[in-house]
């Protein structure tokens, strides 16, 4: 079974390194790799940022450095895309990205940014993700910036999404946590949608939120049905892999459960 975690970042948290020297791009994806070596993923998807500063590279860097370490068969790439940042100028830059391969999907920063899904300035990035078959990942629930607006990421703002681009895959992020019962409704209505279970926990899971987590996730399993739409995430290094991964195995989940929620629902709709 190949394992696929969908959610992690290169960036730098200054919280959680203080005293530390920040160190280069390179060094960021060695300790990536290391870390996958170490707890078994075969893949990852490295999400860009929202915004761009010594912290946080540009998805044009971190082509670069995947390029660079020839190790496409161990990452992907999913680009950031910012209304604040970008024109329409620049999806010309994202179409050739994603027609040569180099990116796996497209996110965006609802909550961090103070835009609702449903702004008409993120139809053409859908329009384009359609076209292509790629996956929008959409921020949903709490943001780990205090300066985050929630009201714009409601995971139920993602329905009106899926209903009026039914032709495109959407991943909510982080399972809309704290509203974790209703983006349950918008993955059963809409069989476009998906859910990545990232970034619950700070670093490690304790046993209350171990238990927390765990009967909100297997309701949601047994709401939805088989075959379910949820996806391995860590949100590392924000989380830590490891875990996640006994989390996951805390779960007590079927086989085929397993099979879709840590590779098989990724390679579907990442192409991996």
């Amino acid at each position: 079974m190949q394992i696929i975690d969908v959610h992690v970042h290169l960036n730098y948290y200054n919280n959680l390194n203080q005293g530390q020297d920040i160190p280069s791009l390179q060094n960021r994806l060695e300790f990536l790799l290391a870390n996958m070596r170490t707890h078994n993923i075969d893949y990852s998807l490295i999400l860009t940022s929202y915004i761009v500063n010594s912290n946080r590279p540009p998805t044009s860097d971190i082509i670069k450095i995947v390029n660079k370490n020839k190790i496409s068969n161990k990452v992907g790439i999913v680009a950031s895309y910012t209304i604040s940042n970008n024109d329409f100028n620049n999806l010309t830059k994202y179409k050739t990205w994603i027609k040569n391969g180099i990116i796996k999907g497209i996110k965006i920063y609802c909550g961090y940014e103070y835009y609702y899904p449903n702004d008409k300035r993120y139809q053409p990035i859908y329009d384009l993700c359609s076209e292509y078959k790629i996956p929008v990942m959409i921020h949903t629930g709490d943001t780990y910036s205090p300066k985050g607006k929630i009201k714009y990421s409601h995971p139920l703002n993602v329905d009106e999404i899926a209903v009026d681009n039914p032709n495109l895959n959407i991943v909510i992020c982080h399972l809309g946590n704290p509203w974790i019962l209703d983006c349950q409704e918008v993955i059963y209505k809409n069989k476009n949608v998906y859910a990545d279970i990232s970034g619950l926990v700070e670093g490690n899971f304790n046993k209350y939120n171990q238990r927390l987590y765990g009967v909100r996730i297997n309701e949601m399993l047994e709401y939805i049905g088989k075959p379910h739409r949820l996806l391995f995430g860590s949100d590392w290094p924000i989380s830590n892999m490891n875990s996640y991964l006994n989390f996951v195995k805390n779960l007590k989940l079927d086989n085929q459960s397993i099979e879709f929620l840590m590779g098989k629902n990724a390679q579907k709709i990442f192409h991996t």
